[in-house]
This record gives C-alpha cells, structure tokens and sequence, in this order.
C-alpha cells in the first residue's frame, strides 16, 4: 500500500478559512462530510502518512479518490452546511443513526380548525406539536385519558369531525362525553381553541399555574356552595395529578432541558434522550449508532445534537451532554437561530443534573448491550443465518464453527492480527487469539502469515492444548527429612485452536480473499471454506470470483458477518492500543519531571509519538504544563530513542 494518497492536495493549496470538506470515491459518490475551522490544519490529518491513521479512518480516505472543500465566512455557516451536506448526501462513513422505532409520539394538530390529540409516530404532520417519545403505545393512550378530563379536547377521527359538523349529530366520544370538541356543541371554535392552548401549555411544563388555579376555583366554588363546579375542578385536579404522578420531579420545577447520556465502544454508541419540561422528563428517545470512521466523544456529541434539533420544533433552553464538543459556542448560535432565544450546552457537573446523567448513562449502557446482542440470542434468528451462509457461499454443510481474522497497524511500525471464534453463531471469546507479525509487506502477506501459523496447528494435533498456568511457588516434591509429604501438581490444559472450522472470513476484499485462498492451499486444507466482507457495500467476496456475493441488507446473514467483521476489528484495535500505551507510556515515563498527567496531554495535543518526534523544542513547550527546560529533555529523550 502506498503511504501518500495519490489525490493529495499541494502544500498550500488547502485554504486555512473555516469550511466543510467531502470526500468522493472514484464514481462521485459522497463518502464523507466534515466541517472545520481551519480547512488546512483539519485535512492535513487525513494525509498523513497511512501507517499512522485509525484503520478506519485509513479505510475512508484509500477508499476515496478525491476531496473537495468549500470555504464560508463563519464557523456558524459551517455548521449549517455540513448538517445540510449530511442530510443530503447520506454519506457511509458519517455515523450512522438508528432511532428506535418503538417510540410513539403524543401530537396535537395545531394546524387543523379543530386541533385533536393524537397517537402517532409520523412526525411531520404539518403544524402540529409533538410531546414525547413515550416508552409504550398504551403509555400514550393513558396520558391522554388523563388529560382529557382536565382538558376536554378533540379527540375523534377527521372524518368522524366533518360528519358530525355536517349532520349536527356529535360524534361517538363527545356522546359519552370523552370529547369536548366543538362537534359536541357544548363549546364554540374559539373555546376549544382556548382549551387547546391550556392542554400544550401544560404538557410543555406549565404544572404549576395549573394545579394553582384549579385549586383555587375549587375552594372558592366550594366556599360558595357550588359543589357541582367544586367537583369537576376536584377531578380536574385529581387527574392532573395522576399525570404529573407518572414522571418523577427530578429538577427545579422551571427547568426545561434535554439531557443525553451516551455509552460507547469502537464500532457502536447508543444515545438516551431525556425530554425534561417544567422539572420532569416527559419523554425519553432511544437510538443507536454505527461509527464509520474513527470519532471522538466531542465529535459523536455534535454529530448528535445536529441530528436531534436540525428540524427540531421544540429547542429547550439548556441542553446537558457529557462532553462539550470543541464548536460549543457555534452550535449555541445555531440552535438560538432556531429557538428564538438563548441556549446552552452545559456538562453536569454535579446535584440533581449530574445524577440525572449518570442514570441516562446506565440506561445506554444497557441499550448498547441489547444492541449488540439481540440477535445473536434468538436461536431460530442464528440457525436461519447459518443456513443462509451454507446456501449463498456454496457450503456443503452449515458453518457452526466460523473463525474471523483482521490486520492492523501498530503505530508505523508493528503489524498485529486478531483471530475472533463463532460457534453457532455466538462469540467464543476463550478461543480468541491475538498475533504480532514481525516483517510484512502489506495487509495481504500478514494475512497470509497468520493463517499459515494458524493452519499449522490442525496438521499437529499434539499441540493443540497448550498447559495453564501452574502453581510455581508449590515444590514438585519435598526432601523426607524435612518430614513432609510429596506434593503432587496437577497441570491443566485448555483447548487451543481445537476445531477445524467450517468457515474461515477475513475482514477486507479480493486481495484479501486470495491471500486467504493461497494459505489454504499451501497447508492443505483445501476443505475450509473462506470468504471475505467489504466495509465499503458490506460486500461478500469468494476466491477466484470476479463479482461479490450480495446479502440482502436486513438479512440474519449479513448481519453475522457484520458481527465477526466488527469484534475482530474491535479486538485487533484493543490490542493495538493496548501496545501502543505500554510503549507510548513506558518511552515517555523515562523523562524526569514528565508524570502521567502530563503524558496524557502531551499525546492528545500531538496524537502520537511519531508527531512527537518530529517536534521542535519550541513546539513542545506549546503544551499547557511544560516548560522550555522539560521541552527541551522531552526532544532530547525521543532524539535517542
């Protein structure tokens, strides 16, 4: 693989002006979209030298075969652009969203004549506004019983409105009296209207005034012996309560707010949306996401928050995250554009906001476990996926024990492989095994080594257990004139490579497959499958075959490969940073006055040793923390090295 991208821009030719920039593959498709605020300092991230970037960010840019860049005059207007990029061009390697379907809505049609509650989960229904998302279908059903008993709106179809409007027969809910709408003929257009009004106003966080009020006329219509009147503002009453009684106060009772908790890996987040009006959390959004490309949580935060208000109705005035992304002030603009007034993106630091957080942070982490797991625990879901294998790559049998290799790059210099085991379609992780190749010269000679190494071991039965650990510190045996007895060690063996498997899968394309095709051979075991999965179309490749092998997109199948693609990349990726912060730390812990604190700064403003390195005294004292005498031994330490 060549080190320098053939489409690299000259030196000096990237402007350094606030901008956005896409990368194009070779047929003009959009395969990613970024905003920065200097266009050369952010690009030139992506042009260094291959060894040194995320594999999957190094995916993206071999991928492509062009980038582009449109300079604008704020940071703001870049924001906006890169948004109205995202949506437009559905780019692969932008994170990908996944919202919960599950979620209905509580929408009140603003824009019709006669506005009506409804349950729906399409949101964009012209002019109406939307309270919610509600956990279940029944949850949204309940609020608006309650609801209507306090504020007797619409509640009947369109058709079963303008039927009752035109005969002057009220509809079957204002007959029973669940429905105060101007059909019913006890109130006027107007009226309704009025009782419309209260209702939003309510749901969007005005208990108090409401509870206030009702009390209030309740006593007085009480103290004047109108115990009718008394009554219905007593039930009134009581059903506000009952609604206010199913969402816990959690913060001040002015506080409007949207809090997201988020739980991460490598591959994968999932976000929980708490919708807080007037104190309470009126609604929580779930939604999952992919990671295309390597992204920080700063970078994930953004990407969220363009995604939940960029076609938002509803902006509260403080949103809480956990971490502040690095354009806070510029999406605070942006969101005060769409609110009409001031918002602010806070972190929780501490009280209620900050235990609010670490339970949306739980309930994500939860959500990221079933994400990943949900499928693979449906027995008939596996063994339909199993089946499907067998019959798209042309298998003899189903492959019950399937074996998943990937290759990284370790800072430039190493090269590791991981090895990740499926067993009926579920994860043997005892059997995962991690590789250091020593010379290589690309990604297809270090497959090619790892499966060879791997493949040895089927041809020598004898080693494929290997001993556990044994109690050292015990004596095989004792001398008898010290009177003790002989102590017998007893050494246990665990399997190791212990089955053939049915099915070998390598993460990458054709190159990739062939390399795999030739291990097998050369070892002579020419009866294992082997197919390799495409991160650019998830594409199945087969040795030997000019055309892919195309899943179907919500397949059981496709989604297996995904899986063994996805836990040998995250597998490989912790045991690359694994070495990399044992020889990152152990190289710069060496450096007198240089602790860890400092460490960790130094390598998050550079990225990397290699930046480091290549550092100039002057460059290095930069750094928050480090002074020109502990510049100049950092230089002079990483010089001898």
């Amino acid at each position: 693989m060549a080190d320098v991208l053939p489409y690299k821009p000259r030196a000096g030719e990237i402007p350094t002006n606030p901008g956005v920039y896409r990368f194009r593959d070779a047929d003009g498709r959009v395969l990613y979209v970024g905003k920065a605020k200097n266009l050369r300092q952010r690009l030139s991230n992506y042009f260094a030298p291959l060894r040194t970037l995320h594999e999957r960010t190094r995916r993206m840019v071999t991928t492509a075969s062009s980038v582009e860049w449109t300079v604008v005059s704020t940071d703001v207007d870049s924001l906006q652009l890169e948004y109205m990029w995202i949506k437009e061009f559905d780019p692969p390697f932008n994170v990908r969203y996944k919202d919960d379907k599950s979620y209905p809505f509580m929408a009140v049609t603003l824009g019709d004549e006669a506005p009506r509650v409804i349950v729906t989960r399409n949101r964009k229904i012209p002019g109406a506004r939307y309270f919610g998302p509600y956990p279940k279908v029944w949850a949204v059903h309940e609020t608006i019983d309650l609801m209507v008993k306090a504020f007797p709106i619409r509640t009947c179809s369109d058709s079963s409105y303008k039927r009752a409007m035109q005969t002057g027969r009220p509809c079957f809910p204002g007959q029973i009296g669940k429905c105060g709408g101007p059909c019913s003929m006890t109130v006027t257009i107007e009226e309704h209207r009025a009782m419309v009004d209260d209702f939003v106003a309510f749901m969007a966080g005005g208990d108090e005034r409401f509870t206030r009020e009702l009390t209030k006329r309740m006593l007085a219509a009480s103290a004047a012996m109108d115990y009718e009147a008394a009554a219905r503002f007593r039930d009134k009453l009581t059903a506000i309560e009952a609604v206010l009684g199913k969402s816990a106060l959690v913060l001040a009772t002015d506080e409007d707010a949207d809090l997201f908790g988020i739980a991460e890996d490598e591959l994968a987040a999932a976000v929980q949306h708490f919708v807080i009006r007037g104190g309470r959390v009126r609604g929580v959004r779930a939604m999952t996401i992919e990671k295309e490309i390597d992204i920080s949580t700063a970078d994930l935060v953004d990407q969220v928050l363009q995604r939940a208000y960029g076609d938002a109705q509803d902006v509260p005035r403080r949103i809480i995250v956990p971490t502040l992304p690095d354009d806070a002030t510029e999406l605070e603009v942006w969101l005060r554009e769409r609110r009409g007034k001031k918002v602010e993106i806070a972190v929780a630091q501490r009280g209620q906001r900050a235990d609010l957080m670490r339970t949306a942070t739980l309930n994500a982490q939860q959500a990221l476990i079933r994400y990943k797991t949900r499928r693979t625990s449906d027995y008939i879901a596996r063994t339909q996926a199993l089946t499907d294998l067998q019959e798209a790559l042309g298998m003899s049998e189903a492959p019950l024990r399937i074996e998943c290799f990937d290759i990284s790059h370790l800072g430039g210099t190493n090269v590791v492989a991981s090895m990740v085991v499926f067993e009926d379609g579920l994860p043997r992780k005892d059997q995962y095994r991690s590789f250091n190749i020593a010379e290589t010269t690309d990604d297809t000679d270090s497959m090619y080594q790892v499966l060879r190494r791997r493949l040895a071991y089927l041809d020598r039965p004898e080693e494929a257990d290997e001993p556990a650990a044994v109690a050292s510190s015990l004596p095989a045996a004792t001398e008898e004139a010290d009177g003790l007895e002989e102590v017998v060690v007893e050494v246990k063996r665990r399997p190791r490579f212990a089955y053939p498997p049915q099915l070998l899968l390598v993460d990458g394309g054709q190159p990739q497959v062939e390399a795999a095709a030739r291990a097998l051979r050369d070892a002579g075991h020419t009866e294992i499958a082997v197919c390799g999965i495409a991160k650019r179309l998830e594409e199945v490749w087969l040795p030997g075959d000019d055309f892919p092998v195309i899943l179907p997109r919500t397949s059981e199948s496709l989604y297996l490969l995904q899986r063994l693609r996805d836990e040998a990349h995250r597998f490989a990726i912790t045991h690359q940073r694994k070495r990399r912060r044992n020889d990152i730390t152990s190289i710069l812990a060496e450096v007198p006055g240089l602790g860890a604190s400092r460490i960790k700064v130094l390598l998050k403003h550079f990225g990397s040793v290699t930046a480091l390195r290549s550092a100039a005294p002057a460059e290095i004292q930069e750094v928050q923390g480090i002074g020109p005498v502990l510049a100049e031994n950092i230089h002079a330490h990483l010089s001898t090295r």
